[in-house]
């Protein structure tokens, strides 16, 4: 992706996930906002948009962050949100036996001691595979990889969802769920 699109990608990404109210816009508690209202109140606000850049992003975006509505009309984040307008009402799924989360050494202690919690999230993260994992941990530091015993957390009553974007996501990951390697 180059660096513009990045820079919009970063943008769309603290509007849709963090803080609509930068740019004036509403999201519904699916977290959808309708594309035109997006571009014009983007542009207000001193960020130039047109729905071919948007779609760009869509299209090379390599974490899948943004979804466009089967109409076309309207876009969200996948996951990834703390603002309080969202509320997806994400389906609950059942997980593979391990699922894993990416994070840095210098969290681990505390990790340790209180689990995997969401923090200012509405989610706790989590992928499919060791490889996403680590990219995930290198964004934070010296990546250090958790494996989750998720079908275990299924079946004593947790629940996880799937994202649009393939990203695993629990409320919380109590510590005796954690194995590390």
């Amino acid at each position: 992706m180059s660096k513009d699109l990045n820079n919009i990608s970063k943008f769309l990404s603290y509007v849709l996930r963090h803080q609509p109210e930068a740019i004036n816009i509403r999201l519904d508690t699916d977290g959808w906002v309708d594309i035109d209202t997006l571009i014009s109140q983007a542009n207000l606000h001193g960020e130039s948009l047109t729905r071919d850049l948007i779609e760009q992003v869509i299209k090379t975006n390599d974490k899948k962050r943004f979804t466009l509505s089967e109409d076309g009309l309207k876009i969200r984040a996948a996951q990834g949100h703390s603002t309080a307008q969202v509320e997806i009402n994400y389906i609950k799924q059942i997980p593979p036996q391990y699922l894993y989360h990416g994070t840095a050494t210098r969290f681990v202690d505390s990790i340790k001691q209180q689990g995997l919690i969401a923090g200012d999230r509405h989610y706790v993260h989590l992928s499919l595979d060791e490889k996403t994992a680590t990219m995930v941990g290198q964004r934070h530091g010296k990546p250090v990889v958790v494996k989750i015993k998720a079908q275990l957390m299924n079946q004593l009553g947790y629940k996880f969802y799937l994202a649009d974007n393939g990203v695993w996501l629990t409320n919380s990951v109590p510590s005796e769920f954690l194995a590390w390697d």
